[in-house]
């Protein structure tokens, strides 16, 4: 019988046992069979990818609709007619994509039916099926406390449930992690060379000046789109009396009362303002942006996301960005 235990590449993690590797296993099945059973439910027809592949060859003009990418102007034919066109392309049929992971500590947190590492996997897990479908490459940049993964992109289902386990093993004890997450998404933008969809999957807790010029170049490559990965405790707090509350990354300490109407007015306003922040600075990128929670259905959401970018491409055509 072959090892299958021992150390994730590139990762460093501690050996895995076979009680840990079978519990992996039986968890990627189930996981596979949920998104499997219901996006055929939810999403119908054949799908090639999460989104159609931008494409090179250039396909019809067409005139200028707000929310096309101003980079397909087509002059030759705005000369020609004195009103704006932009070039379309022909969607590629094949697609590579790339999961830029952020599996730091803060992932390991959650108060509602799950943590949020178990939304970032499930949400993995989604893409990658939909992608796996068209016989599409996927590939992974996994940046964790104990150090980063890059798994090169390739076909088939053996290999995209490799990179889930290894997004599942990825640790998140305490402590900072490996790389920032502006160093994570320029280390993806170093290896994914052909242009592509990057799904990029975090809490985006750091600092937006951080990450926010790593993803403008991420995305003047790539079509890019970022999951945020969110639980309603992050958003505001329940009165629960005096709680002890721990950074998971600095290990720091703190008592708060959330029995002060006051202070949880106060977090309600200061988390608002955060998550806008986020959203604003994907947003000013060009990234597409879709928010995950741990209360919710996760799938659910994904499929209206999925569902409504490839509506939103049937009415502008395909390289349009939505408003």
């Amino acid at each position: 019988m072959n090892d299958r235990r021992g150390t994730t590449p590139g990762l460093g993690h501690p050996s895995i046992d076979d009680d840990e590797f079978a519990r992996s296993r039986a968890m990627l099945r189930r996981l596979e069979l949920e998104v499997n059973r219901r996006l055929d439910g939810i999403l119908h027809g054949n799908h090639r990818g999460l989104v159609p592949g931008h494409g090179s060859d250039p396909g019809e003009a067409r005139p200028y609709q707000p929310g096309d990418d101003v980079r397909r102007i087509d002059w030759n034919v705005t000369a020609r007619t004195d009103t704006m066109h932009v070039r379309d392309t022909i969607a590629e049929r094949e697609l590579e994509t790339w999961l830029c992971v952020d599996r730091s500590a803060s992932l390991m947190f959650g108060t509602a039916d799950r943590e949020k590492a178990d939304v970032l996997l499930a949400a993995a897990a989604g893409v990658g099926f939909l992608t796996a479908r068209g016989g599409n490459r996927i590939g992974g940049v996994i940046a964790s406390t104990d150090g980063c993964a890059v798994i090169p992109a390739r076909q088939g289902r053996t290999h995209l449930l490799a990179l889930l386990a290894t997004i599942d093993a990825a640790s998140g004890r305490q402590g900072a992690s490996h790389l920032a997450l502006g160093e994570t998404v320029e280390r993806t933008n170093a290896v994914a060379r052909r242009r592509g969809l990057v799904v990029v999957l975090s809490d985006f807790l750091e600092e937006p000046d951080a990450w926010r010029r790593s993803l403008a170049g991420l995305v003047a490559r790539h079509h890019v789109v970022c999951i945020e990965i969110v639980d309603p405790r992050e958003l505001e707090l329940s009165d629960s009396g005096v709680l002890t509350l721990i950074d998971t990354e600095t290990g720091r300490t703190r008592e708060i009362n959330t029995g002060s109407r006051k202070i949880r007015e106060r977090y309600s306003a200061a988390a608002a303002e955060q998550r806008s922040a986020i959203a604003t600075a994907i947003r000013s990128s060009g990234a597409e942006h879709i928010q995950l929670r741990t209360d919710r259905d996760w799938l659910l959401d994904l499929a209206r996301f999925v569902s409504t970018r490839r509506r939103l491409q049937a009415n502008v055509g395909i390289g349009g960005r939505p408003s």
